[in-house]
């Protein structure tokens, strides 16, 4: 193996993560403007945090697949960690006064790709700090 093929296979490696992280802050994002529309929208603090959060999720996604710089993968884990840790809060000691109940698909499916885009951004810095 030569050494261009090893910085070939990290280039193919660190864009595939890009992606998949992309992915993941999407579909959370995706997730949030659903529970907007369909009645968080109109819950005081929470409600725009959730479109905040769709908007938010949209623009790092996009930035993660066309601007090769660490800022949008340290967006991405910031937005998965916050997104995350403010679910959390809700389902323990409630969030601007709103306390969860119970495990929905769409918190399982948020929670999921929150915690995808943590790892795998935090991985994905690794890869391209190891490349450079």
């Amino acid at each position: 193996m030569t050494a261009t093929t090893t910085v070939r296979e990290r280039r193919t490696t660190a864009t595939a993560l890009r992606w998949v992280v992309a992915v993941a802050v999407v579909v959370s994002a995706v997730v949030h403007l659903l529970l907007w529309r369909d009645g968080m929208r109109d819950v005081a603090v929470v409600g725009p945090a959730f479109l905040v959060n769709a908007v938010a999720g949209v623009v790092i996604g996009v930035a993660l697949v066309t601007w090769r710089h660490w800022l949008p993968l340290l967006a991405a884990v910031g937005f998965g960690a916050a997104t995350f840790g403010a679910y959390l809060m809700s389902m323990t000691v409630g969030f601007f006064g709103v306390r969860e109940q119970v495990w929905t698909a769409e918190a399982v499916v948020s929670a999921v790709t929150e915690v995808a885009a943590v790892v795998l951004g935090v991985v994905s810095l690794w890869v391209e700090r190891r490349r450079a």
